[in-house]
């Protein structure tokens, strides 16, 4: 017979302590026009990245968070998406609760209001930080990649639109991470996570100002969308519901950690760090 062979986790990178006041002076001097933040889902980026500006104002910038998170960008999905807007305190944010549930909103879209807010912020003498775990929109604006062609982003030259961008990177263990995504899928539940669903699929969300939201859409939105509503269709059963979603967020992590490793692998450096 022949031989099985076990798959072992790809090691983490290994972590680092940063040297805020180097960055500070880098970012300062204008050396560095962009810092971004990010990881995968449950790896405490957003929590990170508003310590870090609040550290970085302490040294004479005035930063502020630009969203990279291609759900959090629709009013109305609140729970299901995890904004806890709470979270950023003081710190101003960007591309939060900018579209409306149901409509199409896509990596172009964001480069465009990417855009519009890096020039906001830059034009008000403040520095932005770029948060969130959507590879594709992150790596859209800093790595150079390619709309016409598709290119992949092993394709972008070096030297390119990443240079002037200090990456870090939010690591937790995968053990780890899969048992906060538990936890904090228990919570959203218990938050009213299957309500709000629900509200958006009958129209009765003060954001579905067109209407309700078609089940395909929200089927399409994925992972806490896709799942709740087959539960709301009778597809799933509660136990299901929670079994099924938990695993497709790990998966998803994974997925993510997979696009932000391969990153580096295309020349980005990223500094990862324990949040």
């Amino acid at each position: 017979m022949p031989k099985i062979r076990k798959t072992l986790p790809a090691e983490l990178p290994n972590p680092e302590q940063l040297d805020l006041k180097a960055l500070a002076q880098a970012c300062l001097k204008g050396k560095l026009n962009l810092i971004c933040v990010l990881g995968p889902t449950a790896s405490g980026k957003t929590r990170y990245a508003v310590k870090l500006a609040g550290e970085l104002k302490a040294k004479g910038l005035s930063p502020e968070i630009i969203s990279a998170d291609s759900r959090q960008v629709y009013r109305g999905m609140d729970i299901g998406t995890g904004k806890d807007l709470a979270e950023y305190g003081s710190v101003p944010y960007h591309l939060i609760d900018i579209a409306v549930p149901g409509t199409q909103y896509n990596v172009h879209s964001f480069c465009e209001d990417f855009a519009a807010a890096m020039a906001d912020i830059r034009a008000r003498g403040a520095f932005p930080i770029l948060c969130g775990g959507t590879g594709l929109y992150i790596s859209a604006v800093t790595g150079g990649y390619d709309f016409t062609e598709r290119k992949p982003l092993s394709a972008a030259a070096p030297g390119g639109p990443d240079d002037g961008v200090f990456f870090i990177g939010t690591l937790v263990s995968r053990e780890v991470r899969n048992a906060k995504i538990d936890a904090r899928l228990h919570a959203r539940l218990k938050e009213g996570m299957v309500d709000e669903i629900r509200s958006l699929l009958d129209g009765s969300n003060p954001a579905c100002k067109s209407g309700p939201v078609p089940a395909e859409v929200l089927l399409g939105y994925g992972l806490e969308y896709k799942f709740v509503t087959l539960y709301l269709q009778g597809e799933l059963t509660e136990d299901e519901l929670f079994t099924k979603l938990s695993t497709a967020i790990h998966q998803f992590a994974k997925r993510q950690m997979t696009w932000f490793r391969g990153m580096e692998r295309s020349g980005i450096r990223i500094h990862w760090v324990e949040p």
